[in-house]
């Protein structure tokens, strides 16, 4: 006997094949929705994880910024401290310091050379005096910044030829003289010789061959 098929077979294959299609795309999307649920996962705790660590960061920043101000203010405390101190120091030095400008120029002061005037303005002294001629002041420039422990760094202001009367009839022409020179303090005389004091100013040797003015 033969069977005869009537049915729509193909219709039948075709839905098959729709039912697997549609199957296997939800077990895609169903294990695609899975990995992506993971990597979100891993990424959120990766970020929580950054987050902490920046937190972490931002509190022990702080910390360091609150101990670097206290640091600072320490310093600026200590630096004040320091300097009332140096100016007690130096006030205290400074009470002697006309005696040892006296003692000096009467120490460094040449033969023919009288001083007329001396004026003080803190550290720098003002000289004014006559001197037999220039070869006279040039050595006392010498000494002022060569010999003295106490004076430093000679500055020949100006030198002015003159005359004094010895006489009714007699004249003899002497250098009118202005310089300047830096008293030292008795901290910085305590420093090397090569430290505290200056070369010679040129002025020494100058004063000697320029001609004084008229």
């Amino acid at each position: 006997m033969i069977l005869i098929n009537l049915l729509p077979h193909r219709e039948a294959a075709r839905k098959r094949r729709r039912e697997a299609f549609f199957a296997s795309l939800g077990v895609a999307a169903l294990f695609g929705g899975v990995i992506a649920g993971a990597i979100f996962l891993w990424f959120q705790a990766q970020i929580s994880s950054q987050q902490d660590k920046n937190a972490l960061l931002d509190r022990e920043i702080k910390k360091l910024e609150s101990q670097i101000r206290e640091i600072s203010t320490l310093q600026q405390e200590i630096a004040a401290l320091r300097a009332r101190q140096q100016a007690v120091e130096d006030l205290q030095s400074d009470r002697n310091l006309p005696v040892h400008l006296l003692n000096e120029l009467v120490r460094q002061l040449p033969d023919g050379v009288y001083i007329t005037t001396v004026k003080q303005d803190n550290q720098t002294v003002t000289l004014t005096g006559v001197a037999q001629s220039n070869e006279r002041v040039s050595e006392l420039l010498r000494n002022l910044g060569n010999n003295s422990a106490w004076l430093t760094r000679p500055e020949l202001v100006e030198i002015v030829a003159g005359s004094v009367n010895l006489g009714p009839r007699e004249q003899r022409k002497v250098s009118n003289f202005n310089m300047r020179v830096r008293l030292l303090r008795s901290s910085e005389v305590t420093k090397p010789a090569g430290a505290a004091s200056a070369p010679t100013s040129p002025a020494a040797t100058a004063a000697a061959s320029a001609p004084a003015k008229t």
